[in-house]
């Protein structure tokens, strides 16, 4: 089953529009900075994997972008958990792609973490766009879905710089992924958290359009960034914290680590 792409926002045509600048992909040496600016901060990857943050709070799940693993989601993992919420790594593996079985192993991690209670699902690039096709197929197990960088929105031909190396390492046209997709705003709560600094996505295929998503709020940072720039990650809890408040009526109930006592794990 093939991906459709975004539908167009209605407008007068003239023949002669060119792109809007925030629809083109990043220059491809940009893609060579992020890296550049990423291996400093690998270090943030050490420690232990597992769930991290009150054993009782809230239940979360991290899912790393295209060719990252749990070790790579370590410093936002953290900075969930700090703020109280129970969070899980997705334990697949390096993430290289939509593979058959992907959304049938993640809905596998949602019984196991939530056991009963709705999680809140994160993605980081690629794994944002995993989240969102997670929360179509199983959206009575998702309390909301959050993506981080994801190019969810436009054409995916060209609204990254990396679908080359997408598609030779995953083995698949971006619009004719293993399982099938969905286009639409998922049937829960959706918050897109983008940036005009991103390196690999173009701003608008992260921000989205009204109707791809219920907020959307730009964070100051490289695409990277999302995942490992620690003083970024603040803003990105606390934006989560906003929206759930207002999706749901009253903030969540989280116990910061800071008094959550011998229940916290960093």
């Amino acid at each position: 089953m093939k991906w459709e792409r975004s539908p167009a926002l209605p407008g007068p045509s003239t023949g002669n529009e060119l792109p809007h600048p925030d629809d083109i992909a990043p220059p491809p040496w940009r893609k060579v900075a992020e890296i550049a600016w990423h291996i400093p901060r690998m270090l943030a990857g050490l420690g232990h994997v597992g769930p991290r943050g009150p054993e009782d709070g809230p239940p979360a799940l991290v899912i790393p972008g295209f060719l990252a693993t749990d070790r790579t989601t370590m410093d936002i993992r953290r900075a969930l958990a700090r703020a109280g919420w129970r969070v899980h790594p997705w334990q697949l593996g390096i993430n290289t792609g939509a593979k058959r079985d992907t959304l049938k192993s993640l809905e596998k991690r949602l019984n196991q973490i939530g056991q009963g209670r709705k999680v809140l699902v994160v993605g980081w690039s690629l794994g944002g766009m995993f989240a969102r096709q997670l929360a179509h197929r199983c959206p009575g197990k998702i309390r909301a879905v959050v993506t981080l960088g994801s190019p969810f929105s436009g054409d995916l031909k060209t609204n990254t710089n990396v679908r080359e190396y997408y598609e030779r390492i995953a083995g698949h046209d971006v619009y004719e992924p293993p399982f099938p997709h969905i286009s639409e705003k998922p049937p829960v709560p959706t918050l897109a958290l983008w940036s005009r600094r991103d390196g690999i996505v173009a701003p608008r295929a992260a921000r989205g359009h009204d109707h791809e998503r219920d907020k959307a709020v730009e964070i100051d940072t490289y695409h990277t960034g999302f995942a490992v720039h620690r003083p970024v990650l603040s803003q990105v809890v606390n934006e989560i914290r906003i929206f759930l408040s207002e999706a749901e009526g009253r903030p969540p109930a989280l116990q910061p680590m800071i008094v959550a006592g011998p229940l916290a794990k960093a």
